[in-house]
C-alpha cells in the first residue's frame, strides 16, 4: 500500500500553465471598445502590462495608428516590438494570420523581418465569419470597419498546403522560429500531422486549440475533449496544447482547458469582455483573472524562460529587433 510520501497528487504532477495573451488581433474593430490597443504606445503598454500580471506569451498583431485598421507593415510592429522586448522577458510571438484580405507575403513580412522566438500559423483553410457583429452597432467610428466585417460573409481565410509550407520554411527554417499552430477544427490537427510525418514541423510544439468563431469548431466541451483526444492520438507526448475561445465562452472554456491539464490564451484579440455584458478596460485585467483561477486551482502559471524550455524556443537574443 502506497503511502502519503509516495502519492503524486494531480497539483504536482501538472505543469505550470502557461498563459498567452493576445492584446490587439484583427477581429475586433475599434468602435467595439474603447480599451481595444491601437497605436503602437498602446499596444506595448498593453503587452508590458500583460507580462506584468503573468503572460509567458504575447501574441501580437499591429494596427494603423490612426484609423485603427490590421496592418501588416514591419515598420508598425518595429515602432512596438523593440520597446516590449526592453521592458519584459515574456516571449514575443507575430501573428502570420494578419488580417482578412492581406496576401500570404503581407502576412509573412513582419515575421520574416523580426525573426522572432515565436509566429502564430494557422493550419488550414475556412469560413471566417465576423459579420454577425454587424447587427450589434448602428454607428461606426470609422468607414471601414462595417465594410471589413460585411466582406466575411463571402470570404475564405486561405491556409492551403502550399502556403503552410511556405511559412514553415521561409520562418521556421529560415529563421529558427517556432510556432503557435493554430487549429480552428479537427482537420486542422491532421494537417499539422501531415507536416509532421514530412518533417517539416519537429517538436516540441504547440498547439493553439480554438473555439467558437463562426465557421470554426463550436465551444463545446465535448470538441474540446475529441480534439484533445485525437491530439494526443496524433502527437503522443511531443506536443504542448493550449486553448482560447471567443467572446464569451472565453473564461469558463478556458478555465476547463487548464483543468485538463492544458495551457491557456486571453485577451483582447479573444474576447473583449471581462464578465457578463462588462467591457474589459484592459489586457491585463484578463491575465490576471484567468491567472487567479488557475491559482486557485491549485495550479502555478509558468515563467517566460519555463515557458522557451518547454516549446524549444531560440532565445530572446536571437530575433531581430
Amino acid at each position: 500500500m502506497a503511502t502519503a510520501g509516495h502519492l503524486r497528487t494531480w497539483e504536482t504532477m501538472a505543469k505550470p500553465v502557461i498563459i498567452t495573451c493576445a492584446p490587439t488581433g484583427s477581429i475586433h474593430t475599434p468602435t467595439m471598445s474603447p480599451h481595444l490597443p491601437i497605436t503602437p504606445t498602446e499596444i506595448a503598454t498593453a503587452a508590458i502590462e500583460a507580462a506584468e500580471a503573468g503572460a509567458a506569451i504575447i501574441h501580437l498583431h499591429a494596427r494603423d495608428a490612426e484609423t485603427g485598421k490590421p496592418d501588416p507593415r514591419p515598420e508598425t510592429f518595429m515602432q512596438f516590438l523593440p520597446v516590449i522586448k526592453q521592458s519584459t522577458n515574456a516571449v514575443i510571438n507575430i501573428s502570420t494570420g494578419g488580417g482578412h484580405g492581406m496576401t500570404i507575403d503581407e502576412r509573412l513580412a513582419a515575421a520574416t523581418s523580426a525573426s522572432p522566438e515565436m509566429a502564430s500559423l494557422n493550419m488550414g483553410s475556412m469560413n471566417f465569419g465576423l459579420f454577425p457583429a454587424l447587427n450589434k452597432y448602428s454607428e461606426w467610428k470609422h468607414d471601414w470597419e462595417p465594410e471589413f466585417l460585411a466582406m466575411t460573409k463571402d470570404f475564405i481565410f486561405a491556409n492551403t498546403f502550399a502556403t503552410i509550407e511556405y511559412a514553415l520554411k521561409t520562418l521556421g527554417e529560415g529563421h529558427g522560429t517556432q510556432f503557435e499552430f493554430e487549429c480552428y477544427d479537427l482537420g486542422h490537427l491532421y494537417n499539422l500531422a501531415h507536416f509532421v510525418d514530412r518533417g517539416l514541423v519537429k517538436p516540441p510544439f504547440f498547439i493553439q486549440m480554438i473555439y467558437g468563431i463562426l465557421g470554426g469548431v463550436g465551444p463545446d466541451l465535448d470538441n474540446l475533449m475529441h480534439m484533445h483526444n485525437i491530439a494526443d492520438k496524433l502527437f503522443g507526448k511531443d506536443y504542448e496544447w493550449s486553448v482560447l475561445a471567443a467572446g464569451r465562452h472565453q473564461m469558463p472554456f478556458i478555465t476547463q482547458a487548464a483543468l485538463l491539464g492544458g495551457n491557456v490564451r486571453v485577451g483582447l484579440e479573444d474576447s473583449i469582455y471581462i464578465g457578463k455584458g462588462e467591457l474589459a478596460t484592459s489586457n491585463a485585467q484578463q491575465v490576471r483573472k484567468i491567472r487567479l483561477i488557475v491559482e486557485n486551482l491549485g495550479l502555478q502559471i509558468a515563467t517566460p524562460e519555463e515557458a522557451r524550455t518547454r516549446l524549444g524556443l531560440k532565445g530572446g537574443d536571437q530575433v531581430s529587433f
